[in-house]
């Protein structure tokens, strides 16, 4: 097709643009709250004390402006060397989803230490001697961190009903954190999810703010212990950071980075609830969204950072912001945002921005573009978050103890934490517990899968490469239930794609959504759709006779009517972690034929009737949930999704195992020549042959990407060089072209290759209006082997290929 025909080809779909970017809207809310309809909160008086305000007061005065701006910096271990900070004095330093020591994802908690001892050491010698603060996000345990104890997200926390449980997991979480010789956790989420097409839904305990309000200070309490005037937290506890400020569980659609569309009433009876109980419990740190409210971005709304946030609510300690987020702020870029300290940010989380930040930050300070006075106020809040951890003074608290990592103690914690956090929807005839003796199939892809039960932000950002290997101390729900049926005198056999030649007399189908974190985890609807046969595997299951306990991996409750109908027991098991023994605790029977526990969870979200969000008319409300006390029989439930599956717009997922996604179109010059190949399965690729210069080029609908703008989200290709050719190769994303010839991989072998989104934005790709998302330009004798195209989310610093003008 010539790029005449492709525009041709591509006009069918104005129209449907133009629905996409000119539909109908509510009038707008106003974004500017009025303090005095929120409620009121305060740091407690021991955050700080006249004594240590007196000494950073002092230290200000030796600071010179460009020491104060490095304060309010803070990059990520993949961009910044601890040699860096000689010209950058930065204030802190982080460790993003996919960032390891040295570049090793794996690295245990001594090398962890070690990284941590260089940056501290390194700034020692620059920044008038104000040490590094270092944060990581644990947001369900050290989860960066092979070895640790990983508990359940905070899905499957919330529905265990148990603050004293969730004080415990902070407690065990800080220890293991601080043994890597880290002090700040960018945890809790105290996020009220409104919509579970949301890919972060599972990091909200429960959609009823009460329950949020119930575990924000039991969290805060358990990872930064009791506050005491005039000294630091123990060696063995870390900086809390409530996040993110604010409704980003309320966005329009479940949209991760989306807009919360909500009147000032309805953001704070919702959103608002589990900040007063973390502030008075004395939170270290409070984390901005990137989200927006009523269509201003939070990093730069000055009325929910300042007047509500530090003024009405009494925060003392410091504002981080999210990755990037400032640059997402009209007017701003990920490298200058005054706008956003001058809002209310303490701290920019600039993880590959850092140094044009610096730069820009230093010039708009000396412009008077930033206030000296709000500089010194950031500066003042930080200080006084590292002086409360310790880290300044004679008397450093020193954390670093590896010992403490996946402590025994804390996987006992995290197995109480997993049986309590179980709902079981249903039990027809008494299935549940597996009784002694019993010849036992696990089966689905969850029977033995590390990464499936412990989903996202596990080892990486996605959390998809996770096995039993990361952490040999937990197991697997299929290896958990084989040992506790062995020790009640039966048999296992562990199989993800069915019986072998024995017949069992009980079937386990572990199953589920496969990991995901922001942004990749949002979906169009509710609908759980079978991927790899689970469905028809029940089925087969019970046409032999064999009675199926469906055991469901989620982020969120999903609509599984079919798979409901089939199964005669169905447990709701969220995310549960490690510790698969916790599951085995409530399944199966003994040798006396009791479990060592019942179930006890009830579901924190309502669980959906049908496919539809929000859920017009639910299956079973906030609260239910059944046990083997109290048993209940379930009749029949629908298995309409009542949705179109599979016809919403795909904006991020253009080509999938060699197949153009809807509504993008793929167009070739006449010199290309296309055909089907096989790269890792059948005709899973497309091949693309060159017989002079030309292109070849996706095109579809305008799509807005702004939300993508940073460090953390990339095009990804998934190809196979087969053929090098005579001339240059470029890759334009939004009209913007890069050479990536020396990127292409070695021929013959499948490779990929990612690029990051701001490598596009900095030579001018327009993000909030994206029709053209590939476009692959070569000259006669390049052939390659395209199998995927879409964006991720990386959460690294990857390297730019050159510009082409």
């Amino acid at each position: 097709m010539s790029k005449g025909s492709l525009r041709s080809a591509n006009a069918s779909l104005v129209a449907l643009s133009f629905l996409l970017v000119t539909a109908p809207v509510a009038a707008q809310e106003s974004p500017v709250a009025n303090p005095a309809n929120w409620p009121v909160a305060h740091s407690p008086s021991t955050i700080t004390d006249a004594k240590t305000e007196k000494a950073i007061t002092r230290l200000m005065r030796k600071l010179t402006v460009e020491q104060k701006v490095g304060q309010v910096i803070q990059g990520d271990i993949s961009s910044v060397k601890p040699e860096d900070l000689a010209r950058y004095p930065l204030g802190s330093i982080l460790a993003g989803g996919n960032s390891g020591p040295y570049g090793d994802e794996r690295a245990d908690a001594a090398k962890w230490v070690k990284l941590v001892n260089e940056y501290r050491a390194a700034s020692r010698k620059a920044g008038a001697g104000v040490p590094i603060l270092f944060g990581v996000d644990a947001v369900h345990g050290h989860s960066n961190l092979p070895g640790a104890t990983i508990f359940p997200h905070n899905i499957g926390l919330g529905a265990a009903h148990d603050a004293e449980l969730i004080k415990r997991i902070g407690a065990a979480t800080a220890a293991e954190v601080a043994g890597s010789g880290i002090e700040w956790t960018f945890a809790p989420t105290l996020a009220t999810p409104q919509d579970l097409r949301w890919g972060r839904a599972y990091e909200g305990y429960s959609s009823d703010p009460a329950v949020i309000a119930s575990y924000s200070k039991a969290m805060v309490d358990g990872l930064q212990g009791p506050l005491l005037a005039g000294k630091p937290l123990a060696t063995a506890k870390v900086a809390a950071s409530a996040k993110h400020f604010l409704a980003d569980g309320g966005t329009e659609h479940g949209k991760d980075q989306g807009d919360a569309k909500l009147p000032e009433a309805e953001l704070v009876r919702l959103h608002a609830q589990g900040y007063p109980p973390a502030i008075d419990a004395g939170a270290l740190t409070v984390m901005a969204s990137f989200s927006s409210w009523n269509g201003v971005k939070n990093h730069g709304n000055r009325s929910l950072l300042t007047d509500v946030l530090k003024q009405r609510m009494g925060f003392a300690g410091l504002v981080v912001g999210d990755w990037n987020g400032h640059g997402q702020v009209e007017g701003c870029t990920p490298t200058d945002c005054a706008a956003s300290i001058n809002a209310g940010l303490d701290l920019y989380m600039a993880p590959d921005s850092w140094k044009g930040l610096f730069d820009n930050t230093l010039r708009e300070v000396r412009e008077g573009k930033i206030p000296m006075a709000r500089l010194d106020d950031a500066v003042r809040r930080i200080l006084r978050v590292k002086y409360k951890l310790g880290l300044m003074g004679p008397k450093l608290v020193e954390r670093g103890d590896p010992s403490a990592v996946g402590a025994q103690a804390h996987l006992d914690v995290a197995r109480e934490a997993v049986a309590k956090s179980l709902v079981l929807l249903k039990n027809e005839g008494s299935v549940l517990p597996i009784k002694p003796g019993a010849k036992v199939l696990v089966t689905g892809p969850g029977a033995d899968s590390m990464a499936m039960q412990a989903g996202g932000w596990t080892i990486t950002w996605q959390g998809t490469d996770t096995t039993g290997a990361d952490f040999p101390k937990g197991r697997t729900i299929g290896r958990a239930i084989a040992e506790a049926v062995a020790e009640a005198g039966g048999t296992t056999e562990i199989n993800a794609k069915g019986p072998g030649a024995a017949q069992p007399d009980v079937a386990i189908v572990v199953f589920g959504e496969q990991p995901y974190a922001e942004f990749q985890g949002d979906v169009p609807n509710l609908a759980f759709q079978s991927r790899e046969g689970e469905l028809e595997l029940m089925k087969a299951l019970k046409a032999k006779g064999v009675p199926v306990v469906a055991v469901f991996l989620s982020g969120r409750p999903m609509f599984v009517g079919p798979e409901m109908n089939v199964a005669d027991a169905f447990v709701a098991a969220w995310q549960p972690g490690s510790q698969g023994q916790g599951v085995a605790d409530v399944l199966v029977a003994r040798r006396d034929g009791k479990p060592p526990r019942d179930f006890t969870g009830t579901l924190s979200f309502d669980w959906p009737r049908d496919a539809r969000s929000p859920m017009v008319d639910p299956l079973w409300r906030v609260g239910h949930g059944l046990s083997y006390a109290k048993p209940a029989s379930v009749g029949k439930v629908n298995e309409d999704p009542r949705v179109e599956l599979g016809s919403l717009l795909s904006e991020t997922t253009f080509i999938r195992a060699g197949k153009v996604i809807e509504p993008w179109r793929l167009g070739l010059d006449s010199v290309v020549t296309m055909r089907a190949v096989d790269v890792a399965a059948q005709e899973d690729a497309r091949q693309f042959t060159w017989g002079g210069k030309g292109d070849i080029a996706l095109d579809g609908p305008v799509v807005d990407m702004q939300r993508h703008l940073n460090g953390g989200f990339a095009l990804r290709l998934d190809w196979r060089l087969d053929a090098r050719g005579s001339g240059p190769v470029t890759v334009a994303f939004a009209g913007v072209k890069l050479d990536v010839s020396q990127s292409l991989g070695t021929v013959g072998k499948a490779t990929t290759l990612r690029i990051p989104l701001t490598c596009f934005a900095d030579h001018g790709a327009k993000l909030s209006a994206v029709g053209s998302p590939l476009r692959l330009s070569a000259d006669k004798g390049f052939t390659v082997s395209l199998r995927n195209a879409r964006i991720e989310g990386v959460g690294e610093t990857l390297p730019c290929p050159p510009f082409v003008n």
